[in-house]
């Protein structure tokens, strides 16, 4: 089942939570299928009937409310759909190994025990495995790296469709990023360094020689380039676990020693900032930029 129906069925679900008496066949009206085949597709993608995934997670929803006290056994009892406060309970104990009077005190994780690692999401949400989890969780290195990659190549598009006599006009005197790099009012030194930053951080990882200083005609290239670079050394390094290893950079004069990590939290955030301000002056400017600064804006973008 593709990822973007599937969480269609799972948004299903969740909104029924808080709908007494919600069943399977209304949850099938409203996907448009039968009954039938709405509980072959949830079993085919999450192991679970979606009976039982919804009983889950109310009973997920009934531990977590008990454990902050948001609301009592009964008003619980309640809201997960049961019709007495001794079924619930039976339920309750049945699934968690503990009554509801004395979960709170227990210890014990609100969340059951799934293979498909579904589970309510305090407040009133989901939490749903990407597609690597739970057996290769992907390392928030490697969003942080893919988001500022696609920004940045965005950016650069962007700028390729106005004048150069615009991106040479200086709309922010007295900008500085780097102190030692001095200002860059216009959009053409704010890319020009953000290439030429990778660039030289690329040869510095890599034991390279400096990189010469090409013209900007052909600054989209030399991103793809560098960027491709600096994606292979840095998931090599996460790879191996190095992010403390030490390397002198004998680019720098006079020779410095950084770590891995430092380098590249350095290329990061530092990059956004530079990125993020090219991005306003070429807005200014009238080009077409998108609004993905923000990575959580970035991943839903990539979803739809």
């Amino acid at each position: 089942m593709a990822a973007d129906r599937l969480r269609d069925l799972l948004d299903l679900v969740l909104g029924s939570l808080d709908e007494p008496g919600a069943g399977v066949a209304a949850l099938a009206r409203r996907a448009h299928v039968s009954r039938d085949h709405l509980d072959r597709l949830l079993a085919a993608a999450t192991g679970e009937t979606p009976a039982a995934l919804r009983r889950r997670l109310l009973l997920e929803r009934a531990a977590w409310q008990l454990r902050t006290g948001a609301a009592s056994a009964t008003e619980v009892a309640a809201a997960a759909g049961y019709g007495s406060l001794a079924a619930f309970s039976r339920a309750f104990a049945r699934a968690h190994g503990v009554a509801p009077s004395a979960f709170a005190a227990s210890g014990r994780p609100f969340r059951l025990a799934a293979r498909n690692g579904i589970h309510f999401h305090p407040p009133a949400g989901l939490l749903v495995p990407g597609p690597h989890a739970p057996a290769a969780p992907r390392d928030p290195t490697e969003t942080l790296l893919r988001h500022h990659v696609d920004r940045l190549r965005g950016l650069l598009r962007a700028a390729a469709t106005l004048p150069r006599e615009a991106l040479e006009r200086p709309l922010r005197p007295g900008f500085v990023v780097l102190p030692f790099e001095g200002e860059e009012p216009t959009a053409a030194l704010m890319a020009r360094r953000l290439v030429t930053g990778l660039e030289v951080w690329v040869a510095a990882m890599a034991g390279e020689p400096a990189p010469d200083a090409p013209a900007d005609d052909d600054l989209e290239g030399r991103f793809e380039r560098a960027a491709r670079a600096f994606a292979r050394i840095v998931r090599a390094i996460r790879d191996r676990g190095a992010w403390a290893d030490a390397f002198v950079d004998a680019l720098c004069e006079p020779p410095e020693m950084f770590t891995y990590g430092g380098v590249v939290a350095h290329v990061l955030a530092v990059g956004a900032v530079r990125r993020e301000m090219l991005a306003s002056v070429l807005a200014e400017l009238g080009a077409d930029v998108p609004d993905l600064a923000d990575p959580l804006a970035w991943e839903q973008a990539r979803r739809r």
